[in-house]
């Protein structure tokens, strides 16, 4: 993976802001990203168990040297089309204020190095169920990447209790 702004000049900042960086992954055709500050590590698709009465959008929960680490299938939890995971399918592993979980996507993209001044605000026309989820918007290479905001995407322990 290659930093966005090394690729593209003209997203580069040449003053002194202070960039933070994001993993970029797809779902579908979307591209999104979280702050690389809360991401643990990046794993290859393992099955899940199940757990009964869970949302839909937990996969399940996989052991994670010795941890039990719930998975969210981002598609679902999004309110997105739900597909079955497939070997290509991607876990990235989180963490946002001692919540850790690992969140199913296609694919990851990138690292993008962002500005605050890069980012923009979501228009006021998404919908109730996606809007708290995704916090800023960018553009880099002419592609349009969401940002979300783990404090929301994730469900809290009583969402996936059993």
């Amino acid at each position: 993976m290659t930093n966005a702004a090394e690729r593209d000049p003209s997203s580069a900042d040449t003053t002194n802001a202070e960039h933070t960086e994001y993993l970029s992954f797809r779902i579908g055709e979307s591209e999104y990203s979280v702050d690389i500050m809360s991401v643990r590590e990046i794993r290859g698709w393992t099955k899940t168990t199940s757990l009964p009465h869970a949302p839909r959008f937990v996969r399940g929960v996989i052991n994670l040297r010795g941890t039990v680490l719930p998975v969210v299938d981002l598609a679902m939890r999004l309110g997105l089309d739900e597909t079955e995971p497939e070997d290509r399918n991607v876990i990235i592993v989180v963490d946002a204020n001692e919540r850790v979980m690992g969140l199913r996507v296609d694919a990851v993209s990138d690292i993008l190095s962002v500005t605050d001044d890069q980012l923009q605000t979501p228009p006021d026309i998404a919908t109730a169920t996606t809007a708290p989820f995704v916090k800023a918007l960018t553009i880099f290479d002419d592609r349009m990447v969401r940002l979300l905001d783990l404090e929301v995407v994730l469900p809290n322990s009583d969402e996936i209790a059993a």
